[in-house]
């Protein structure tokens, strides 16, 4: 007994090359979907890494008031240069990153007597008024011996790819001047 096959002609074989063309650019467009997303999510984590080390060598910084007595020289430990912190992200002894911190001043202003608390331990250094510069020689005006100053800390990390500022307001003696 014979079949007749004059109706099909390569019908299923049209049929399934389409289905295979199909099935394989579904599978290059999701694999090209998910690495892209696997280099946003790696420049994340690149940048959380980044951001976080620029915020620990500013916090490291501000734990000392070495970077108001030597601007030039803030960071207690630096690598290589002065005012640069080499960061092991996983420690494994190889520098992950570099941070520059670049420590400005941006204004001082002298802090008054009647400011101060004369209970806190911390501002009894600072009661001793100071002689004023003007008038009658060796009078006495109404600023303290202490000022307030404001920095502004700028942390870049690997050649500004990812840069951090932070304002610092720091308590310092009042014949301290920004450099």
């Amino acid at each position: 007994m014979k079949i007749a096959r004059s109706g099909q002609r390569g019908a299923a074989l049209i049929v399934s090359l389409i289905m295979l063309a199909l099935i394989t650019l579904l599978a290059i467009t999701s694999f090209r979907l998910g690495k892209s997303n696997l280099l946003i999510v790696g420049n994340m984590q690149e940048r959380a890494h980044a951001f976080s080390s620029a915020q620990g060598v500013i916090q490291q910084i501000e734990s000392s008031t070495q970077f108001t007595e030597t601007p030039a020289n803030a960071t207690p430990n630096p690598c290589g240069a002065a005012n640069t912190t080499c960061v092991d992200l996983n420690g494994d002894g190889v520098t992950d990153m570099v941070v520059v911190v670049t420590p400005t001043c941006v204004a001082i202003q002298p802090l008054a007597v009647t400011a101060l608390d004369f209970a806190n331990p911390q501002d009894a250094g600072c009661l001793i008024g100071a002689s004023q510069d003007f008038g009658v020689a060796g009078s006495a005006n109404n600023n303290s011996m202490c000022s307030n100053s404001v920095w502004d800390a700028r942390a870049s990390v690997d050649n500004a790819k990812y840069v951090v500022n932070a304002g610092i307001a720091v308590r310092v003696p009042s014949s301290t001047v920004c450099p």
